[in-house]
């Protein structure tokens, strides 16, 4: 069936992304960007990679943040050239890899909003590949009110908010609850999405969007500890497909620790090893070597997930004829500039004992 959907101007995009990935840093290049002593000569490092001369007319001394900002750009630039000229349902596709990142635009908006901050601030900060034509035309909501029905017309996300929330729902409290809300609609629509395009990009998406959504359950199951919110909420935050549902989310649904967390992912085995080893994490998930002092479960949880999520998302290219490589490329790109920004924080803060903490691609 999918056969049908590759015409030749999908295939030559596929062949282009292949060369992308084929630039994506070894481990023979994390292993000399880690030898670096400074930032300086970790520019020149990478200069010798497929990112090229990407930091030349950056000003001395480079930031970390430069680093990042920019990385962060050579794959915006190449995600928006196969965006611009794929055809449907490619196109589609790819606009579905963007709606992710336009819920954390919008919901960084809405806290501002909330926050009465100067919103056009903030939309300096959104992700670039969640940035849409209409995103600014939020910046002008002077409360939440509005911005809730300018949300329902401007955006990409209009199903998302007329389906699953209200504007009594935009308060501060539940920030945290509009996100997941929206992710939880979002996978659950682009699972479906997917199921149309038939094998192997279902297959293989289906399995990658799985892994996503149980993410999610168990990260919410454990921040959700305790009396802010009820047991009923967090199952509704919960999406209805992944590994874990119906039985597992269930069962997360009614956890009050984590030895029942773990009780309820048992079956699976790859989560089940993620709470059988030791506790002790890198922290890079932040891109911050001091950013968790106690290396305690939920760093060394997110580290898992960044390994398993990189694991799958390779896994996507020993297939041919699929729309997942798009997507895995981008995250795999994502987890690349995290290591990035992980080593030059470590040569940075002169930290070399944690500099190999990082989680490389290939």
């Amino acid at each position: 069936m999918e056969a049908l959907f590759f015409n030749v101007s999908t295939g030559f995009l596929e062949g282009i992304l292949r060369g992308y990935k084929a630039g994506l840093l070894t481990q023979g290049h994390y292993s000399n960007l880690t030898q670096c002593e400074t930032l300086e000569d970790f520019r020149t490092q990478l200069s010798t990679t497929d990112y090229g001369n990407f930091l030349a007319n950056e000003p001395s001394p480079i930031s970390t943040s430069t680093i990042a900002e920019k990385a962060t750009q050579v794959l915006v630039d190449q995600f928006n050239f196969l965006r611009t000229n794929a055809v449907e349902p490619l196109s589609k596709f790819l606009d579905y890899i963007t709606y992710a990142y336009m819920i954390d635009n919008v919901v960084l908006l809405i806290t501002g909003t909330l926050h009465e901050r100067d919103t056009h601030e903030l939309l300096e900060r959104c992700h670039p590949l969640g940035v849409f034509d209409t995103l600014p035309a939020l910046c002008v909501a002077s409360n939440v009110e509005e911005l809730y029905h300018t949300a329902l017309v401007e955006t990409p996300l209009a199903s998302y908010f007329r389906e699953c929330l209200s504007a009594a729902d935009l308060d501060a409290l539940n920030i945290e609850i509009i996100r997941n809300t929206l992710y939880k609609a979002y996978l659950e629509d682009f699972y479906n999405f997917c199921a149309s395009l038939g094998s192997p990009t279902s297959d293989i998406m289906h399995r990658i969007l799985s892994f996503e959504a149980d993410r999610r359950v168990i990260n919410i199951t454990i921040n959700s500890f305790g009396p802010d919110l009820s047991k009923e909420r967090r199952a509704k935050l919960f999406p209805t497909i992944g590994r874990l549902f119906p039985e597992g989310n269930n069962n997360l649904a009614r956890a009050d620790d984590v030895e029942q967390v773990r009780a309820a992912v048992e079956y699976v085995p790859e989560y089940r090893s993620f709470f059988e080893t030791s506790t002790q994490s890198s922290g890079q998930s932040n891109g911050n070597p001091d950013g968790y002092e106690d290396h305690g479960l939920a760093s060394h949880l997110e580290d898992r997930f960044f390994a398993q999520e990189v694991h799958l998302n390779k896994l996507a290219f020993l297939q041919q004829f699929s729309y997942a490589v798009f997507y895995s490329y981008v995250k795999l790109k994502e987890q690349e500039i995290r290591s990035l920004t992980w080593i030059a924080e470590c040569i940075a803060q002169n930290n070399r004992e944690r500099i190999g903490e990082y989680i490389g691609t290939f």
